[in-house]
C-alpha cells in the first residue's frame, strides 16, 4: 500500500499522560502506546491536515530523523491500517443504528427539601427553587406505573430515589419499594433501585431495611474534614463530617463493602481534589467518585484558568489508581471506568444517558422533566403523572435527536464515543441549547478519558507481565 489514508482529524487522537505517549484510533477504539519516534512521526503526519498522503511524500518531512527507523515505523502504520486498527473509517456515521425505544429509568424526587445547606447545590439546597415538598405515595405509584407502561419490551428498569434528601420521606420510600416489588411479580420486570442520600439520617433500622431490599446507595461526602464542613453544613451551620463518615462506614460495613458509591464534589475551594479522593480511600471507601461543580458567577466556580491544575490532579489520581491495582488493593473511581473490550453498544455511545427519552424525573407534584437537573425549568415540563402523563412529544423528539452526530461540536470531537455528547442540562444552563455542549465540561471529560485509556493500557501490560511471570514459575 503506497498511500496512507489518514481520514478526518477527529478520528485520530494523540495524547500524553504521566509522560507516556498514546494514539487512539477513534472509530475502532484501538489504543496504541508509542515511543518517542513513532509519536513524532504521527504528529507530523497529522499536522499535514490531509485525509490521505503518499508514502513517498513523507520522506521530506522526516529529513532530521533516522531514515531506516522512519521507514520501519511508516510500514508498521500501514500494516495497522490494513488490520483496521489505525486511520479506520467512522462507519457509524454512514450507518446510524436504531436508537433504543421505551423508558428505562426513573428519578423520583421524593423530597424537595433537605436537612443540609450545601453551598453549591444545583437544587437550591433541596427545594429546586420552589416550595419545600415531600412526594405523596400516590404520585410515586403513578410514576412507577408510567415507567412500566412505557418501557416497551425492556425487562430491566431502574429507579433512583432522589432529593433534596429522600430519607426525609422515609415512610413513603418504604411503601413505594413494596409497591415496586409487587409490580415486579405482576409484570416480570426487574428493577434496580438506588437511594441518593447525604447519609446523615441513616440509623440501624434504615440500614437494615435498605440492605434487606437490595437498594444501592450513592452517599455524599466531599472528602477531607475541612472541605466537607465548609461546603456541606447543616441548615443551621453545624459541621457534618464526623457524623457523615461514621454513618457511611456503618452502612458500608453492613453490606460487606459493596453496593455503594461515595460521591463528592470539588470546587475552587479544593483544587487539590485528588487529596480528597485519597482521603476517602484512607477511610476505607473503595467505590468513589468526585465531580466538578457546574455553576457560574460564584466564588467557588471553576474557570478556564483552572484547567491545567485540574488536569494535573486527574493524572495524579490515575497514577494512584494504577499503584493501588498493582499492589493488589484496587479501588473503583467512577470516571476511570472505561472498558475498551466490552463497552457500551454503539446506540448508547451515540445517545448517552437518554434523558428525556429513556430517562425522566418526577417531582413531588407529579411534573415530568427530562432529568432531575432540568427540574424547575418550566419550559421543559413533559407532562404530569396525575393527568395525562407525557404530553410534550415535541420536547421528547428534541432530546431524541440530541445525539453526537446532530451536535456540530461533538461530530468534530475525538471523545464522542466515550462521552456521548455530554450533559444536556449543562449545555442548557450555560448555552441555552441542549445541542451546544458546555465546553468547560468537555475539557474535563476529555482529560478523564485520556487518563482512563492510560490506566487501561498500563493494567493490560501489568496483567501480561504477571501472566508471563506465572508461566515461568510453573515451568520451573
Amino acid at each position: 500500500m503506497n498511500e496512507i489514508k489518514i481520514g478526518k482529524p477527529q478520528d485520530t487522537h494523540l495524547f500524553t499522560v504521566n509522560n507516556l505517549k498514546y494514539l487512539l484510533d477513534v472509530p475502532s477504539g484501538s489504543l496504541h502506546q508509542l515511543d518517542d519516534a513513532a509519536y513524532e512521526i504521527l504528529r507530523r503526519i497529522l499536522a499535514l491536515g490531509r485525509e490521505s498522503v503518499l508514502k513517498e511524500e513523507l520522506k521530506g518531512a522526516f529529513n532530521d530523523l533516522d531514515q531506516e527507523l522512519v521507514t520501519e515505523i511508516v510500514n508498521e502504520l500501514v500494516e495497522l491500517q490494513a488490520k483496521g486498527q489505525l486511520f479506520s473509517p467512522d462507519e457509524a456515521l454512514t450507518n446510524l443504528p436504531k436508537l433504543p425505544t421505551g423508558l428505562k429509568a426513573l428519578c423520583l424526587n421524593l423530597a424537595h427539601d433537605c436537612n443540609l445547606a450545601c453551598q453549591y447545590c444545583f437544587a437550591s439546597q433541596g427545594d429546586f427553587g420552589g416550595q419545600r415538598l415531600l412526594m405523596p405515595y400516590e404520585v410515586g405509584v403513578k410514576a412507577i406505573d408510567l415507567l412500566i407502561e412505557n418501557s416497551a419490551k425492556r425487562r430491566h428498569l431502574e429507579i433512583d430515589f432522589f432529593g433534596g434528601e429522600p430519607l426525609l420521606n422515609y415512610e413513603v420510600l418504604k411503601d413505594l419499594v413494596a409497591y415496586i416489588r409487587k409490580r415486579e411479580k405482576e409484570t416480570a420486570k426487574i428493577f434496580t433501585l438506588t437511594v441518593t442520600t447525604n447519609g446523615t439520617l441513616l440509623d440501624d433500622d434504615k440500614i437494615a431495611w435498605l440492605n434487606e431490599n437490595d437498594i444501592l446507595l450513592v452517599l455524599s461526602l466531599d472528602g477531607r474534614e475541612r472541605i466537607q464542613n465548609q461546603m456541606r453544613p447543616t441548615r443551621d451551620g453545624r459541621p457534618t463530617y464526623k457524623k457523615t463518615v461514621e454513618l457511611i462506614k456503618k452502612v458500608i460495613d453492613s453490606r460487606e463493602g459493596e453496593g455503594y458509591y461515595v460521591r463528592g464534589t470539588y470546587t475552587r475551594e479544593n483544587m487539590d481534589f485528588a487529596a480528597d479522593v485519597l482521603h476517602m480511600l484512607k477511610l476505607g471507601f473503595r467505590h468513589v467518585s468526585i465531580e466538578p461543580v457546574v455553576t457560574k458567577n460564584e466564588k467557588y466556580a471553576l474557570i478556564k484558568e483552572d484547567l491545567p491544575r485540574i488536569f494535573g490532579e486527574y493524572e495524579r489520581l490515575a497514577q494512584a489508581y494504577l499503584d493501588a491495582y498493582r499492589s493488589g488493593k484496587p479501588f473503583d473511581f467512577f470516571h476511570f471506568s472505561v472498558n475498551l473490550l466490552k463497552g457500551p453498544c454503539i446506540a448508547k455511545r451515540l445517545s448517552g444517558c437518554g434523558a428525556g427519552v429513556e430517562y425522566i424525573a418526577i417531582t413531588p407534584e407529579g411534573d415530568i422533566y427530562p432529568c432531575h437537573q432540568f427540574v424547575g425549568n418550566k419550559e421543559y415540563i413533559l407532562g404530569n403523572v396525575l393527568k395525562k402523563g407525557i404530553v410534550k412529544s415535541d420536547i421528547v423528539n428534541q432530546f431524541d435527536k440530541a445525539h453526537i452526530y446532530n451536535k456540530e461540536d461533538c461530530r468534530k470531537c475525538w471523545a464522542r464515543f466515550f462521552c456521548s455528547g455530554g450533559c444536556h442540562a449543562n449545555a442548557f444552563s450555560f448555552n441555552g441549547d441542549i445541542m451546544k455542549p458546555h465546553n468547560f465540561s468537555c475539557e474535563l471529560q476529555r482529560k478523564r478519558i485520556e487518563c482512563s485509556l492510560y490506566i487501561q493500557s498500563q493494567i493490560h501490560c501489568f496483567n501480561l507481565s504477571q501472566e508471563a511471570l506465572c508461566q515461568r514459575r510453573s515451568s520451573n
